[in-house]
């Protein structure tokens, strides 16, 4: 195959995950329940990439992520890249980046905190250069590679 080849066909209305480190890729698969998506859904894994050697890409036909959706893959996975496409046309692209705070996302590991015991969201602000979230409620501090999604 010579390299100006497509790998997989163009898209018409929908959005694309790029720049996913392959380890990670069904892990996001997974995240965004794509089993269940009755659209057309493309994954590419080990794909060459001149940023990263290899990686992943998900295209998914007239599906476009929430920002709920999209905060929920950079816990797992920051630093991915988001193509929204409309009448085959990028019409938004931009880096899929941890926010600064996590509401309903993540699980205390503290078993006394509120949110273990009372139905109520959780709460967390990021701290991105230590790689830690900090629960609003009770204080507890984890590491954003330990933590479990809701």
């Amino acid at each position: 195959m010579k390299n100006k080849d497509l790998l997989v066909a163009a898209l018409q209305n929908g959005s694309v995950i790029d720049h996913i480190p392959t380890d990670k890729l069904f892990t996001i698969v997974k995240l965004l329940e794509l089993e269940k998506c009755d659209e057309p859904v493309t994954i590419g894994n080990n794909l060459e990439s001149s940023k990263m050697g290899k990686k992943g890409l998900i295209k998914v036909s007239d599906k476009f992520f929430t920002d709920e959706d999209l905060s929920r893959l950079a816990v797992v996975c920051p630093n991915m890249r988001l193509t929204v496409i409309r009448d085959y046309e990028v019409v938004e692209k931009r880096e899929i980046v941890l926010p600064d705070t996590l509401t309903n996302l993540v699980k205390c590991a503290n078993p006394v905190c509120i949110t273990n015991n009372e139905p109520m969201k959780t709460y967390f602000e990021v701290d991105k250069l230590k790689g830690l979230v900090r629960c609003h409620y009770c204080g507890k501090t984890q590491k954003i590679g330990k933590i479990i999604l809701l």
